[in-house]
């Protein structure tokens, strides 16, 4: 199917979640730069690149707005720990 022969409304769809996923990769930069932040007053203090407690807070929360968003609580909780995973990953490299 070329360009032309997809129906308009798709295309401003598409072009929607474009815009939506352009902004979530500069809202994770944001995020990044604040744990970048993090890991380095962790890393000047001898604290450990993880926080179980933090993190199940986090989890309880976010699993929270994801229902309360109509979101699946369960990919909320997975995409959290997907970016806690690179974050400790990140302060466990500070450290070195």
């Amino acid at each position: 199917m070329t360009k032309s022969e997809i129906p308009e409304e798709l295309l401003r769809i598409r072009e929607s979640i474009d815009n939506i996923d352009a902004a979530l990769i500069h809202l994770l930069a944001e995020r990044f730069k604040f744990t970048k932040q993090v890991g380095a007053l962790k890393a000047a203090r001898g604290m450990p690149p993880a926080d179980p407690a933090r993190e199940a807070e986090q989890i309880k929360r976010l699993r929270a707005l994801a229902a309360g968003a109509h979101l699946d609580p369960e990919f909320a909780e997975k995409f959290l720990n997907f970016i806690v995973t690179e974050v400790i990953r990140h302060h466990t490299a500070m450290r070195s």
